[in-house]
């Protein structure tokens, strides 16, 4: 019997490793000739990076300008050519000293992104991959063109002068959102005040992005600001295909075809997925919905262990999901339960297995 199990992050919790690591415990002491195969995931947000290094990539590190312009130390992944970066290593909001406040909201930049993506050049790179999420920024990737040699005035930008590598560069933002750049569904908007941001910042912050779409308009021919996913990661995405010609792309979808997980599927018998907190969002294709998507076009069962689950048993079937376990049917203290989730996972894991020895595939315990 072949398992594959394949969680994303529990957030403040576990990492996606962490979460596959106690779900195959368990798994393999119910089931001890069952062949699990550990496959963290992440839908290019937080925990991408670490995805690709779980796989054999290596691990670079570089110093970086910060959102707030402190030098931080940013890492990303890189195999054969390809660097797969995470924006939040060098402009998210955990990088913002004492955490995010109506000041950062506004000045918060994405510099130290264009520094990354220059050291992947300095390494030959002719795919860079930026997974976006937990931005602390709402520039529109003013920033990060900035540092690879965009010159940016208050009226005109010249691209002209950027790093004349990036024209034979491959460049691919992987996001989830699909929100233009500016408007009532735009970056400033919807994520500001997330990031900080008053009801006076986000006017200021929205007025800023359509200033400098204006400005990237007249120095490319392009009007990009309505691109669906254009406003992800604060706009960072409508920088980088507006200016750079990056392909934007559906996370989950894009991640596990990049890493092979349709061979991992191909002799498999069960497949557990696994988040924090299995939600309306999730259902919207975020990672655990996406593997169960990919297992279900093949016809393999998917089980979900979840922190908690607020899903009904008609949207978890037809997500594509068999059963559900939620930690918090075991630990009702949310704290407690988040902090002691690893060894609630090893008993979930054997409560999986040990209804796969009996034979039994079916039944949620909550």
């Amino acid at each position: 019997m072949r398992i594959v199990v394949a969680p994303d992050k529990f957030k403040g919790s576990l990492t996606a490793a962490e979460a596959a690591g106690a779900l195959a415990q368990g798994l393999r002491t119910a089931l001890p000739d069952a062949d699990v195969v550990e496959f963290p995931i992440a839908d290019g947000g937080e925990g991408t990076v670490q995805m690709m290094l779980a796989r054999g990539w290596e691990r670079v590190g570089c110093s970086v300008s910060g959102p707030t312009g402190l030098i931080v130390e940013a890492e990303y992944a890189f195999l054969g050519g390809c660097a797969v970066l995470e924006m939040s290593a060098a402009a998210g909001l955990a990088l913002v000293p004492g955490g995010p406040t109506s000041d950062s909201a506004v000045e918060s930049t994405t510099f130290g992104v264009g520094e990354m993506i220059l050291d992947a050049l300095d390494r030959k790179a002719h795919r860079i991959v930026v997974g976006v999420g937990g931005s602390a920024t709402t520039d529109g990737g003013l920033g990060a063109l900035r540092a690879l040699g965009a010159d940016v005035g208050d009226e005109s930008t010249a691209v002209d002068a950027i790093d004349p590598r990036l024209s034979t560069v491959d460049i691919v933002v992987v996001c989830d959102v699909d929100n233009p750049l500016t408007g009532s569904s735009g970056a400033a908007a919807v994520y500001g005040p997330q990031k900080g941001a008053t009801g006076a910042d986000i006017g200021i912050l929205d007025a800023q992005l359509e200033r400098w779409a204006d400005s990237v308009e007249r120095a490319t021919g392009l009007d990009s600001r309505s691109l669906p996913g254009a406003g992800a990661a604060g706009g960072l995405a409508f920088g980088l295909a507006a200016v750079l010609g990056a392909r934007l792309v559906p996370g989950i979808d894009f991640m596990l075809e990049f890493t092979g997980f349709e061979t991992v599927l191909a002799e498999a018998d069960l497949v557990v997925v696994g988040e924090g907190s299995l939600d309306a969002q999730s259902l919207h294709g975020k990672g655990p919905i996406g593997v169960a998507r990919a297992a279900r076009k093949r016809g393999i069962p998917v089980i979900a262990a979840v922190g908690r689950s607020e899903v009904s048993d008609a949207e978890a079937v037809g997500a594509g999901l068999a059963d559900i376990y939620s930690l918090a049917a075991a630990e009702p203290n949310i704290e407690t339960a988040m902090s002691d989730a690893a060894r609630l996972l090893r008993i979930v894991g054997t409560r999986i297995g040990d209804r796969y020895a009996a034979g039994e595939k079916a039944g949620a315990d909550g």
